[in-house]
This record gives C-alpha cells, structure tokens and sequence, in this order.
C-alpha cells in the first residue's frame, strides 16, 4: 500500500482502541450501523443507549467530546432536510408552538436525525482511531474486491495533489488581478476547472506509467499483512453485540 498517509480526521493516540486491527473496528462499526439502522424508531429510549455506547468508545479511545462535535458538522445537509420533513410530509397534524406539523414526517424527522447521527459518529470514531492506510488494509483483509481498494488508495494519495494544484491555480488567478465577482466571471472559472480536468488527467497517465515501468500488473502489493487475536475480535464484537441486545429490547418491549 505504500507509505502511510496521515488525515486530518485521524487522532493518534495509544488507547486500546488505536492498538486494534482495522478489520476488526471496520467490521463492528458496520455490525453497529447495521443494528441502529434495524431498530424501530418509536424506541427512543434505544437511541439514548446507543449513544451512550458510543460515548463509552469515545472514552476508551481517549477522544475528546470537542473533537467529535467539530467533525459532526458533515451531518449538516441531512439535518437540513429532517428539519424540512414536518412541513413538507402529508398526513395527521399536530399543533407545535402554534405550528402545524405533519405527525409521519416528525417521526420521520428523527428517525433520519437519530440514526444518521449515530452512524455518522460511529465512522468518526473509526477514522479517528485508524489511520487511512490502515482503514485501506482493513478493506483488503475483508475481501472487499482488490479493484475497489485500489481505486480508494488512488483517491486518497491524489486528492490532496489536486487539491494543491487547485490553490495554486487560485493563487496564479488572483495574483493577476482575478476576483470572481459574479456571473460575467463565470467562464473564467469554468476553463480552470477544465484546465484542472486536463492537468489531473495528464498526471494520471504519467503515474500509470511509472507504475507500469516499475512492474505494476494491476495488484497493489501488501507491505504488512494484518491480523487480529480471538481477544482483539471479542474486544471488537463488544460494540455490535450490546448494540444488538438493545435492538432486540427495542423490538420485543
């Protein structure tokens, strides 16, 4: 997989968590997404346990309160349109403050408020304990097809070189002047992005080919082959089990 990648999202640390083999969280967080998703949403009470579960793998991982609030805002657009939900959904109404909402499209509200949150906080908490390269590693060891993992290396190592291309140009534009100001500025940012496309394809083609004068046949090679203990798997499964006992709670009580 090459050399590591560090990531804004990640946080190093050396808590149990951190010390885990990235199959084994990749796998619980999405045993866990799965059960939240699969519990009714008039168990309200179950959302609050899983919560709190999450808050407990937050403690065990040594991660800040503050730390995951500030990487939650990537939930704003979904909060956006659960907030829309009540006006916009037919059905019975209820009065709210003078207000009248639509009963399905509350319950609808929190039902996308409360699961998204949940699974959104979970990922967080993976990619703040895993660091990108491994989370790459966790993907093969899990069988996910190579192609696939492949392209999420690609995507991760030359996101952040076209990123850089991208300040460049913006810096080049504005040092001669550019400030784009309105809708006549249009057209000179839309043949940047095509110049950006150009550039970003080129360099696609060079690297293919370097890759392909130094023995590259369509495989990544695997530099460290990961594995997890009994102990590190139960360790793992904690999150998705109690997650699921509280799912089979929500639907029996």
């Amino acid at each position: 997989m090459g050399a590591g990648h560090a990531h804004r999202l990640y946080r190093r640390g050396d808590s149990p968590v951190h010390a885990l083999p990235p199959h084994t969280k990749l796998a619980a967080v999405l045993g866990f997404v799965v059960v939240v998703v699969s519990t009714p949403r008039e168990a309200v009470w179950a959302f609050a346990l899983y919560a709190a579960l999450l808050a407990g793998v937050a403690a065990w991982a040594r991660v800040p309160a503050g730390f995951l609030l500030r990487r939650l805002v990537i939930e704003v657009p979904f909060v956006a349109f659960a907030f829309l939900m009540p006006f916009v959904v037919p059905g019975a109404r209820v009065e709210v403050l003078g207000i009248a909402l639509s009963v399905p499209g509350l319950w609808g509200a929190w039902n996308v408020l409360a699961k998204g949150t949940l699974g959104v906080t979970a990922s967080v908490l993976l990619a703040s304990t895993t660091e990108l390269r491994e989370l790459l590693l966790g993907l093969q060891r899990l069988r996910l097809p190579p192609l696939l993992v492949q392209i999420a290396s690609f995507m991760i190592r030359y996101g952040d070189v076209i990123t850089d291309e991208m300040r460049r140009m913006s810096i080049a534009r504005r040092s001669r002047g550019f400030e784009a100001k309105g809708v006549r500025h249009w057209g000179v940012l839309a043949k940047s992005a095509g110049a950006l496309f150009i550039r970003s394809y080129e360099r696609g083609e060079r690297v293919h080919l370097a890759m392909v004068s130094r023995g590259y046949t369509g495989t990544m090679p695997v530099i460290d082959e990961v594995t997890a203990t009994r102990t590190q798997w139960l360790q793992a499964a904690s999150l998705p089990a109690a997650a699921l006992l509280v799912c089979l709670l929500g639907w029996t009580l």
